[in-house]
C-alpha cells in the first residue's frame, strides 16, 4: 500500500509539471450559427434596388417667413397677406354752418327809401329761411326797375341787389341803349334768367353756396325795345354791330354798381348771360370778368 501510494503521488507530480508551451497559439473561436430547422427554407437574399438620393430643394428665406405665418393663421381661414403701415388719415373739416345774414334796420330803412325815389315798383316779403343759409332776411320783390321799365319775371332779392340794378340801368344802359339802338324805340324790358334761388353756384352739386341763394344777385338775359326787338346776351368780343357795343358797354359799366360781373367771356355757364352780384370782398375789390 505505501509504495503504491508513493508511486501514485510521483506520477501527479510529473503530470503536473509538464505543462504546455508558452508561445503555444491559441486557436480562433468561430462564431456560433444557429442551424435551420429541418425542412425549412433558408431565405436567400436579395438584391436591394438603387435608390436615388432624395434632392430636397432650397427654401428661400421669404418662403420659410410665410410658412411661419401660415401655421399661425386660423384653420379655414386664407393666409393673411402682410399688411401695410397704416395710413392715419386727417380728420375731415366740418362743414362751415351756413346762416342767413342779419340786415340792419336802419340800412335797410335808406335802402327802401332811394329805391322809392329812383322809381322802382316793388313790394316787401317775410323773411325767406330755405336752409343750408339759404335764404333773406329782408326780401323783397321786384316788378318794375324804373317807370315804363319792368323786370320780367318779377325777382325776389335784396334791396340793396334792387337798388344797384335801377342804378345801373339809368346811369348806363339807358344812355348806351339811345346811342347805340335808338332806331328800336325805348327800353320796355329787362328779362332775367334768375333772382333768388336756392343752389350752389352754376348749380354745381358740391361747392360754395351761390350769392343768389343769399339775394345778393341777378342774371339779365336780355332786353326788349318799343318795337317788340330784343338784344339777347350771347358772345359778343368780335360783334362788330351796334348790338354788340351796346352789350360791351352795359358790361363794362356794371362793375360800377355790382361787386361782380360775369358775362358770356367768362365761362360755359354764362354764355347767355350777365351775372350781377353786390357780395362784400374784402378792401372793395371787385371780380369783373
Amino acid at each position: 500500500m505505501p509504495l503504491r501510494f508513493l508511486a501514485s503521488l510521483l506520477s501527479i507530480l510529473l503530470l503536473a509539471g509538464a505543462g504546455l508551451p508558452e508561445n503555444a497559439p491559441v486557436p480562433e473561436s468561430k462564431p456560433v450559427t444557429a442551424e435551420p430547422d429541418q425542412g425549412a427554407k433558408v431565405a436567400t437574399p436579395q438584391e436591394k434596388p438603387d435608390v436615388k438620393p432624395e434632392v430636397i430643394p432650397a427654401v428661400k428665406p421669404e418662403e420659410k417667413l410665410q410658412a411661419k405665418k401660415d401655421e399661425k393663421a386660423p384653420a379655414g381661414e386664407e393666409n393673411p397677406v402682410d399688411p401695410k403701415p397704416a395710413t392715419v388719415q386727417p380728420a375731415p373739416e366740418p362743414e362751415p354752418v351756413l346762416t342767413i345774414e342779419p340786415e340792419d334796420e336802419k340800412e335797410h330803412s335808406a335802402c327802401l327809401a332811394d329805391l322809392k325815389a329812383i322809381g322802382a315798383i316793388f313790394k316787401e316779403e317775410p323773411r325767406i329761411d330755405d336752409g343750408k343759409g339759404c335764404g333773406i332776411d329782408k326780401p323783397l320783390t321786384l316788378s318794375t326797375v324804373l317807370p315804363g321799365i319792368a323786370l320780367k319775371p318779377e325777382g325776389k332779392m335784396r334791396c340793396e341787389t334792387a337798388l344797384e340794378l335801377a342804378r345801373w340801368t339809368k346811369d348806363a344802359v339807358l344812355p348806351a341803349a339811345k346811342v347805340a339802338l335808338e332806331s328800336e324805340g325805348e327800353l320796355t324790358t329787362i328779362n332775367q334768367a334768375s333772382s333768388y334761388i336756392c343752389r350752389l353756384r352754376n348749380n354745381a352739386k358740391t361747392g360754395k353756396i351761390s350769392e343768389h341763394a343769399r339775394g345778393n344777385a341777378i342774371d339779365i338775359a336780355s332786353f326788349t325795345f318799343k318795337n317788340g326787338k330784343s338784344i339777347e346776351i350771347q358772345p359778343r368780343d368780335e360783334d362788330s354791330t351796334l348790338a354788340g357795343a351796346f352789350q360791351r358797354a352795359v358790361t363794362a359799366t356794371g362793375c360800377l354798381y355790382f361787386e361782380t360781373v360775369l358775362d358770356p367771356g367768362s365761362d360755359e355757364a354764362h354764355e347767355n348771360h350777365l351775372h350781377f352780384d353786390v357780395i362784400e370782398r374784402k378792401g372793395g375789390y371787385r371780380y369783373c370778368r
